[in-house]
C-alpha cells in the first residue's frame, strides 16, 4: 500500500519553498519570454524524471538487502528533512542556475536538464523519502516510478504555474520579508515530517 497522499504532500512542501529555482524561471521567462521559460520547464522535468528513475532503482536495490535497512532509512530521511528544513530557514533555498543562460531555448533546456540530472539533493530526497510511504518500507520499482511520477508532475505543474504568472509572481518573490516568512513556515512543515519519521523508526 502507497501513501500517495501524503506523499504528494511532502512533496508540495518542499516544492513551494521559495528558492533560486524560482527565480531563475521567472527571470528567463520575463528577460526572454515564455517560450524560453517553457523550454527550460522541460529540461527540468526530463532531468527530474532521469534523476528519480536512477534514485528508484538505487533504493530498491538498497531495501532489497534486509529488513533491518528500513529503520535505518527511516533516520536518514528524517535527516535528509530537517535538512531541507535547515536551508528553508536560513534561506539557502535548493541548487539551480544563479544566472539566466545565453539566449538559446536548447541551451535553456540542456541547463534545466543537466542540472535537475545531476541534483544529489532530489537523489538523496527519493532514496531516504520515497520509502516511507510505503507501507512495507521497501518499495518495489514499479510502485517507486509510481511516487516518482507524483513527484515530478507536482514540480513541473509548479514551474509551469510559476511560467505563466512570472509578473505577477517576481513582485511576490523581490517581497523578501514575505518570502522568508513563507520559507520558515514551510521549513517548520518540513521539521514536523522529519519527527515523523523518527517516529516510524523508534516507534
Amino acid at each position: 500500500m502507497i501513501d500517495l497522499a501524503g506523499f504528494a504532500l511532502a512533496v508540495l512542501i518542499i516544492e513551494l519553498t521559495p528558492g533560486p529555482n524560482m527565480a531563475w524561471l521567472v527571470t528567463l521567462t520575463l528577460s526572454e519570454g515564455r517560450r524560453a521559460g517553457l523550454a527550460a520547464i522541460g529540461g527540468v522535468a526530463a532531468g527530474l524524471a532521469a534523476n528519480a528513475a536512477v534514485s528508484v532503482l538505487a533504493a530498491s536495490l538498497i531495501l532489497a538487502q534486509g529488513d533491518g535497512l528500513t529503520q535505518v532509512m527511516s533516520v536518514l530521511a528524517a535527516a535528509m528533512m530537517g535538512w531541507l528544513a535547515w536551508e528553508a530557514w536560513r534561506d539557502a533555498g535548493e541548487s539551480s542556475p544563479a544566472a539566466t543562460p545565453r539566449p538559446s531555448e536548447d541551451r535553456h533546456a540542456m541547463a534545466g536538464f543537466v542540472i535537475n540530472l545531476l541534483n544529489p539533493k532530489s537523489a538523496l530526497f527519493m532514496i531516504t523519502v520515497m520509502p516511507q510511504f510505503v507501507a512495507s518500507g521497501q518499495p518495489t520499482f514499479a510502485q517507486g516510478l509510481t511516487l516518482a511520477a507524483i513527484s515530478v508532475g507536482i514540480a513541473t505543474a509548479i514551474h509551469l504555474a510559476l511560467v505563466l504568472s512570472a509578473g505577477h509572481v517576481r513582485a511576490a518573490l523581490m517581497a523578501e520579508a514575505r518570502a522568508r516568512i513563507v520559507r520558515r513556515v514551510l521549513a517548520l512543515a518540513m521539521l514536523g515530517v522529519a519527527v515523523w519519521f523518527l517516529a516510524k523508526a523508534f516507534g
